[in-house]
């Protein structure tokens, strides 16, 4: 594990500090040579050949100065751990994530030469990772000042199943040890020591070098799926040296046992993190594919676009009828706005027709199989039907929850529904909504949750009330039973931390803050904004994503509005909002109804079961009875 560590610093005659009689371990015998690389791989010493390997550490020595009669250990102090301290037996493997066993002796005697034939793919997928991710620094923005000083905590990325690393984020948490670049250094060479996982922000990870202990002023953010952070023994692996911090260099006098010391039983990164952060980060749609998506214009319509570019999985729609290519939607690859081609003819959807009479050369029809697959649903039975009455998110004004109907019952379980007092003669501002989705909700949602249901505009008799209103349109209700009530344990919290796109002008990723939570749905709020542009997002919605996501994959981030912007958000601010929103509304609902900013305001609401935004994942209590 330390045949990378480097021995040589820039000044070894001072005597260690104080604390070094406590953490002293006893020394390796001075005739034991290190081997340097020099930044080169080396082939597996034979041990015939004059040279040997530590069984228990890894050391790499002549192998007449190793102990034992078999030559197997670089001192009696590994020959003495290896035998009577299981624990210490396995370090290799524990360092690597995995459980002490009683086969470490077996995977100690491994030949290097098969660990490094391992690396070198792994370092090649580094070189291949380092190529592709280029962070884009937001000026006078980071996140790591940001979290600090705010003391603001970050969903974690398990919370982003569709993000890279989110379904195999493992167990990586606060402890886990890391080898990374030494900037406290002044050796012309890049040198790397080992440092802990202080705190955790996403993909983001405040790190401390070993040996500092308490001290925090030289901590520093990094993003753990970078391709400067590796698993501990990847230097020992690919002839990196390892070097203390020049700040410490002196505390101790034996850095090696100092670490096999520190180390023993830690976690690391895995050995193959950096190939899974690789393999995450491939997406299936390629330039020049045609899709179906939704006419940003008229949501009532499709149109024909093709993939531009992709982007962390989020897709540059052109639309093909676009000369000039600046007709564009953005949105992510596993958004329910887009399909396969003939996918509106199928269900019944309107779609426009393109003038275009051929494809493109070069274009070429997005496989079905590519786009997110809906549950399937039996409308045989009791189902959804034409003026049935309901509450949906309005996709024109995502802050408010109004009461709409349902329109057109399509195939495949897909709705076509309308905003009650907003629609246009034509049904040009109708949109579709699958009978599963979680931007739909039964007659009483907003009451029993405690959120303000926008009424239909004109609507005279306030407050509003659905029993009365049921009886003056003389409609029915959408039964309870058909709407979508599985609740998933999100693991969203009040006042977590996210990047997140503004829907409404969806190519924007902005900061953003979690500040209510109803069971799946999630309130978010766009940092240095007026609350009137909070968005409902349900809580598995792709354009969510873990602080830091937009570093790894080289999307730009748009930071907080500044201070100045907040104070005349009434005029300026508002205007530049509206402004960037009216390109993706199309036809702008004129309605100034708007919820309460009391909702806002990050208090505990109580349920029919006392439970609080922060506590809701439940779905006990999600609806209410309707009335008779």
């Amino acid at each position: 594990m330390f045949d990378g560590y480097d021995s040589c610093s820039e000044d070894t005659s001072s005597s260690s500090s104080s604390e070094e009689s406590e953490e002293e371990v006893a020394p390796l015998p001075s005739s034991l040579p290190i081997i340097k690389n020099n930044g080169q791989v080396y082939t597996y010493p034979d041990g015939k050949s004059g040279m040997a390997t530590c069984e228990m550490c890894g050391m790499v020595g002549v192998r007449d100065a190793f102990y034992s009669k078999t030559k197997r250990f670089c001192s009696v102090s590994c020959s003495r751990s290896y035998s009577s301290n299981s624990k210490k037996a396995s370090i290799l493997a524990r360092l690597q994530g995995k459980p002490p066993t009683k086969k470490a002796k077996v995977l100690q005697k491994q030949p290097l030469v098969a660990k490094l034939a391992a690396y070198a793919q792994y370092q090649a997928t580094l070189q291949n990772q380092a190529k592709t991710k280029a962070a884009v620094p937001v000026e006078g923005f980071s996140w790591g000042n940001y979290i600090n000083s705010n003391s603001f905590t970050a969903a974690p990325v398990t919370c982003f199943k569709h993000a890279p690393m989110g379904t195999c984020w493992g167990d990586i948490s606060e402890g886990v040890r890391v080898e990374v670049p030494n900037t406290d250094c002044s050796l012309p060479t890049k040198v790397f020591w080992i440092a802990g996982i202080v705190k955790l922000a996403g993909y983001n990870a405040l790190l401390r070098y070993e040996g500092f202990e308490n001290d925090s002023s030289l901590d520093f953010w990094c993003n753990v799926c970078g391709s400067d952070i590796h698993p501990v023994g990847w230097c020992a692996t690919s002839g990196k040296p390892l070097v203390p911090p020049r700040t410490i260099q002196h505390k101790y006098t034996n850095w090696k046992a100092f670490l096999v010391k520190r180390l023993t039983g830690a976690k690391t990164l895995p050995p193959d993190f950096s190939q899974k952060v690789s393999e995450s980060m491939q997406y299936p749609f390629k330039t020049s594919m045609r899709v179906e998506v939704v006419d940003k214009t008229h949501l009532c319509r499709t149109r024909v676009a093709v993939v531009e570019s992709v982007i962390g999985g989020r897709l540059r729609l052109v639309y093909e009828e676009s000369e000039d290519k600046t007709d564009d939607f953005w949105c992510h690859m596993y958004s329910p706005l887009i399909h396969h081609i003939g996918w509106s003819r199928s269900i019944g959807h309107r779609f426009k027709r393109s003038d275009i009479t051929k494809k493109q050369d070069g274009h070429f029809d997005a496989p079905p199989h590519l786009f997110m697959k809906v549950k399937e649903v039996d409308a045989a039975g009791e189902w959804f039907k034409e003026g049935m009455k309901l509450e949906a998110i309005d996709p024109l004004n995502l802050s408010a929850i109004c009461v709409a109907t349902i329109r057109k019952v399509l195939a495949d379980g897909y709705l076509m529904i309308g905003i009650d007092g907003s629609e246009a003669a034509d049904g040009s501002d109708w949109f579709c909504y699958h009978a599963t989705s979680p931007s739909i909700f039964p007659v009483g949602f907003c009451e029993i949750n405690m959120i303000e249901l926008t009424p239909p505009r004109g609507y005279a008799k306030l407050p509003f009330k659905w029993f009365d209103y049921l009886r003056e349109t003389d409609s029915i209700a959408a039964p309870v039973k058909l709407f979508n009530k599985e609740v998933p344990n999100h693991g969203f919290h009040v006042g977590m931390k996210l990047e997140a796109v503004d829907l409404m002008e969806p190519r924007l990723v902005c900061v953003a803050t979690v500040t209510r939570i109803i069971h799946r749905l999630l309130r978010i709020h766009f940092d240095g904004w007026e609350d009137e542009y909070d968005q409902w997002v349900d809580c598995e919605s792709p354009d969510l994503y873990p602080v830091g996501w937009c570093q790894l994959t080289g999307y730009q981030l748009q930071p907080p509005a500044p201070q100045s912007s907040r104070d005349s958000q009434s005029s300026s601010s508002k205007q530049k909002k509206k402004a960037k929103s009216q390109q993706y509304k199309g036809h702008k609902k004129m309605s100034s109804l708007q919820l309460k900013d009391e909702l806002l305001d990050g208090e505990e609401y109580s349920f029919l079961q006392g439970a609080s935004d922060q506590e809701s994942n439940g779905s006990a209590s999600y609806y209410i009875k309707q009335e008779p």
